[in-house]
């Protein structure tokens, strides 16, 4: 991603830092923001993260008394700018795009307060990564299994069957399920878990919905199936992982020979 930063909403906050008279922290605050989407959309989570809270300290300075109340709106507003971003670039559609912006304004309004605002900031950081992440076209050698990564990736929400995959590109179950493992160094049917896995962690944190409701939609044919298979992946039931913000997020990457 190149080119200036010039969305509107953003300069707003311009009011509260020119009456302070502090034109070089201005300066810094928007070459941040600048380097922050940057680093966003060339999917460079940690300084991505790091930059975030540089933001976070110069909008603190500016106005330490109601450093909360800033700190909270400009994130709303940056989930706004991402939003738009992410429709632009064609990333996401437009309905899927504003799902996601109502998604990051409902966890900010319903887990943000004063003692984890960091960790707030760093929950939204991991949502726009794993957002972009999965726009990325797989690049393995094989191109059948980037063709069938691709499609679980657009369907992971779907009832996803090895047997029916394999028909969807006129191959045999057993050749695919072969080339797959080479390829990827895990089977099929793991990958698929693994892909909702990842989904799931977003809506327990991004989401109104109840445990139960998320182990549905994903089509485990029961919750307790789902705690057990969701720990094993993530280390913590679906119930502690939607608690704790500290808690980090499983990522599945492909180890062996190219990668995604």
């Amino acid at each position: 991603m190149t080119g200036k930063i010039t969305e509107a909403s953003s300069l707003d906050l311009i009011s509260v830092i020119d009456k302070e008279g502090n034109t070089e922290r201005a300066k810094l605050f928007f070459y941040l923001e600048q380097q922050f989407l940057l680093q966003i959309f060339n999917l460079e989570l940690g300084s991505a993260r790091s930059t975030l809270k540089e933001i976070q300290g110069v909008l603190y300075e500016y106005k330490p008394r109601y450093s909360f109340e800033v700190i909270k709106y400009y994130f709303i507003t940056l989930s706004s700018i991402m939003t738009r971003r992410l429709q632009k670039a064609s990333i996401c559609t437009e309905e899927n795009a504003l799902r996601f912006n109502v998604a990051c304004i409902e966890m900010i309004h319903t887990n943000l307060h004063t003692e984890n605002v960091k960790e707030i900031g760093d929950e939204l950081v991991e949502f726009y990564y794993y957002i972009l992440k999965g726009k990325v076209k797989p690049s393995l050698s094989h191109e059948t299994v980037n063709e069938v990564i691709q499609y679980i990736n657009a369907n992971v929400e779907k009832p996803l069957i090895v047997e029916e995959i394999a028909k969807q590109f006129n191959v045999s179950t057993s050749h695919l399920s072969r080339i797959f493992r080479e390829h990827t160094s895990v089977t099929l049917v793991e990958y698929i878990t693994m892909r909702k896995i990842e989904e799931i962690q977003f809506y327990l944190r991004f989401s109104n919905l109840k445990i139960a409701e998320i182990a549905e939609r994903f089509h485990f044919c029961n919750q307790s199936y789902f705690t057990r298979v969701f720990k094993k992946y993530t280390g913590l039931t679906p119930r502690r992982f939607q608690k704790d913000l500290d808690g980090n997020y499983f990522r599945f990457t492909i180890k062996k020979g190219d990668s995604l």
